[in-house]
């Protein structure tokens, strides 16, 4: 079976006094309205984690940084995090932003969470339980017990597993830093979408 290629993705930089932005730019001269889109999408998160960060209302008395990792790009398939960085002058410390994005390369659309499962499935309930479960094997102290997840969850996908991820300060105290929750897509086979990106990265 033939899969797609990975598509090219090139670095841009934003500058601006204080403020260093990384961003990843899709080039694919084969699906251009697709890259289009997908770069549409990327540059208005990387654009609201620089609103969260407050550079807009203070440049001068903040640093802000920015970065992006590429977790997948196979099988007609892109998932990326974008992050952002910033630290007011006398702070404590900084705080950092990040987001997930998972796209199917042919078209650009954006795939959502609920998107991996099958109509009415209760994914938030599976993932809940697998994220429950890695708390405790890891011993993770968390701020409140946990219950569940959000049904928009924030997530990424990589060669053979879904990772969910939680904000500093969503579920636990600031040391911790993100947690990241992988689960594998061989554990999602009853509630996976059919002919889906779970499907495509099970063989």
């Amino acid at each position: 079976m033939l899969y797609p290629l990975p598509i090219p993705i090139e670095p841009h930089v934003i500058r601006k006094p204080n403020l260093e932005v990384y961003v990843p730019v899709v080039v694919d001269p084969k699906h251009p309205q697709a890259a289009e889109r997908m770069n549409h999408t990327i540059q208005k998160q990387v654009r609201e984690l620089i609103r969260t960060s407050g550079y807009e209302e203070d440049p001068k008395n903040i640093q802000v940084q920015g970065w992006y990792e590429i977790k997948l790009n196979e099988r007609g398939y892109l998932s990326l995090t974008v992050s952002v960085y910033d630290y007011p002058y006398h702070a404590a410390h900084g705080m950092t932003y990040q987001r997930g994005l998972t796209f199917e390369t042919e078209t650009g659309k954006l795939i959502k969470l609920p998107d991996l499962f099958k109509p009415g499935a209760p994914y938030v309930d599976v993932l809940s339980k697998h994220v429950a479960a890695q708390i405790k094997m890891r011993d993770i102290q968390t701020l409140e017990p946990f219950k569940s997840i959000r049904p928009d969850q924030d997530f990424y996908m990589t060669d053979k597993s879904l990772v969910l991820f939680f904000q500093l300060y969503e579920i636990a105290a600031y040391v911790y830093g993100f947690l990241y929750f992988p689960i594998s897509v061989y554990e999602l086979n009853d509630i996976k979408a059919d002919n889906g990106i779970i499907d495509k990265l099970s063989y």
